[in-house]
This record gives structure tokens, sequence and C-alpha cells, in this order.
């Protein structure tokens, strides 16, 4: 079973005090204490980020780890991934991760490793690298289509409600057919997929949302997905 969720926003590296969303990532292993391992290449694989990352895995008592594509620690990247539970893709630029990862192959790995039972998670970039294409800041200027790994059909792009140009830049490219079927997450909002397909989506804010966005005639329509919200009492 592969099981990808895609957060527009949260986690640990936005909201530290709220872990809800990281929480729900390891709830879908089944497994006691789970082996994660953090890929950073999205933000050059900032010091910090891993640190952050340690903190809050440590405290959701994991068995956190990285892997690093500057310094590896191995040989044998395909191996070390494949023995964990979650791989977890953090924030940056997406346009220079995916040209590292596929300098060192992961993006080959990954798909193995999620075809064989470990969740593929993460937030921003790490996100939208699971789709056809995402919605990228990656290139300075106005917001643009980047052809992604294409484990999942269709498009994604994060920050729905977090930065201004989010919604209209999706709905401009969708008016002029240069995306098709692209789903949209708010800061907060995470969708879990399940064998390519949308299972649900989950947020840990109140008002955080997912929704579809396509074309339908000249205009792009948005349609509003369920999502539940996972600090409900």
């Amino acid at each position: 079973m592969q099981q990808i969720i895609a957060m527009g926003g949260g986690g640990f590296s936005m909201e530290p005090d709220n872990l809800a969303l990281d929480q729900y990532v390891i709830e879908q292993t089944g497994v006691d204490r789970p082996k994660v391992c953090f890929l950073s290449q999205a933000s050059g694989e900032a010091r910090d980020y891993i640190i952050n990352f340690y903190k809050a895995f440590t405290e959701l008592d994991c068995c956190p780890s990285h892997l690093s594509l500057f310094q590896p620690h191995t040989n044998d990247l395909a191996g070390f991934l494949m023995e964990q539970h979650i791989i977890y893709v953090g924030g940056g630029n997406t346009k220079s991760m995916l040209a590292l990862w596929r300098e060192w192959s992961l993006d080959h790995i990954l798909l193995e490793a999620g075809n064989n039972g470990t969740v593929l998670a993460g937030i921003s970039a790490g996100a939208i690298c699971w789709f056809e294409y995402g919605m990228t800041d990656s290139i300075p200027g106005a917001l643009t289509v980047l052809p992604c790994l294409g484990y999942l059909a269709g498009g994604c792009t994060p920050h729905y409600d977090g930065e201004a140009e989010r919604r209209p830049s999706l709905h401009q490219a969708t008016r002029s057919g240069q995306v098709t079927a692209t789903y949209a997450f708010d800061d907060g909002a995470a969708g879990h997929f399940i064998d390519g397909k949308l299972k649900t989506v989950v947020s840990s804010r109140p008002t955080a949302k997912g929704y579809m966005v396509e074309k339908v005639d000249a205009a792009a329509e948005e349609t509003l997905l369920k999502t539940r919200y996972l600090l409900s009492q």
C-alpha cells in the first residue's frame, strides 16, 4: 500500500507547538517508535531545520534520522531509506531539490520505498514533489508550473491561504490550460493519498481546508474538500 501525505503548511517547522499533522503521519505507520528520516535538500540542508526536526520527532517518540546528500553517511542510500517507516520531506526550493534527487537516483529509490510501505510525507516542496506538477516559487518572480515526480496524478499547490498569490496564480494557470486538476492545501491542511487516490484531508487548524481546482468551460472552478480537524473534541 502506497501512502503519501502532502501538507500545504504546518507541521513542526511552522507550528512547533502544534504537532497534530506530524502525529497523524506517525499514526499511519501502525508501528511503535517508527523510524523517520528527514530529507532537507530543498532548504539546502539547513542546520536549524534539521535540529528542529530532531527535537520534534524525539518528542513524538520516534527514531529520527536524516539523510544528507552533501555529506552522506552511507553509500547505500537505497538500503538506508528502505529501512524507514516514514520519509519526511521539508520545504524550500523544489526545483533544486528534485535536480539533486535525480542525480542521486532518489526519484527511483523513493518510489520503491513508497511502494513497499514507507509513508512518504512532506510540507510545501515536500508536498508538491510527489505530483505530476506543482505550483512553485522556486524561480524568482511569478509562481510557475514545475514538473515533479509523478507518483500522484495531477498537481498540487501549498500555502493556499497563507500566501496572497497562490489562489490567483493557480486560477490563472487553470483558465489558461497550463494545469488540469490541481489540489490546493491551506497552511495546516494535508491530503492523505492511498494507492494514488485521495483518502482524506486533515487539518491542524480549525479553518484550514483542502480544495480541488479544475477548468470548467472557461473558468477555474474551486471545489471545497471535506476536511477533518484533528484537534476537535
